[in-house]
């Protein structure tokens, strides 16, 4: 299946959740609209032709500098079908919540969780929404720029960070 048939079929069923799509290498990224997300996953998911039954991976990017946003990035794959597309939905840096998609792939969940301990962006509906990497009273988040080099942490992790060094 080529890139053209799957952009093709996502513009036809949701002409107004696209932003943006580009085809690089013969990969297909979308841009979504953070209100559309549920629903195209789930259309990607269940359409028998696009079948997209794996979420290989979801991260966040922090554009902040740049371009005032975070982005949540959705790498999906369809094993049957041997195609991929990858969504992208930017999040305004004042609005950091995006609906939870753990209800489409359960894969999410994890996923979704280490995106909110390491940018802070939150997932509606998230079942289980708390840190995965880092420890509870962790300030800050690591994978934002503007997260301090040195990473300093409250003298109560110490333990924590420096067991076993001197």
């Amino acid at each position: 299946m080529d890139t053209e048939f799957i952009a093709t079929a996502i513009k036809s069923n949701f002409p107004q959740a696209i932003i943006d799509s580009s085809t690089f290498r013969n990969e297909l990224t979308l841009t979504i609209k953070k209100e559309f997300i549920v629903q195209v996953a789930r259309f990607l998911k269940e359409d028998k032709e696009l079948h997209f039954n794996f979420l290989s991976d979801l991260c966040g990017v922090d554009r902040v500098e740049t371009d005032g946003i975070f982005e949540v990035v959705y790498h999906l794959y369809s094993i049957d079908k041997n195609h991929r597309v990858r969504l992208k939905v930017p999040i305004p840096s004042n609005e950091l919540s995006i609906p939870t998609v753990t209800n489409v792939w359960k894969t999410a969940n994890w996923h979704e969780r280490e995106t909110y301990d390491m940018f802070g962006i939150k997932f509606t509906g998230h079942p289980d929404l708390r840190k995965i990497l880092t420890p509870e009273d962790f300030e800050g988040y690591p994978l934002r720029k503007d997260y301090p080099i040195d990473g300093r942490q409250p003298p109560a992790l110490y333990d924590t960070y420096r067991k076993g060094k001197e």
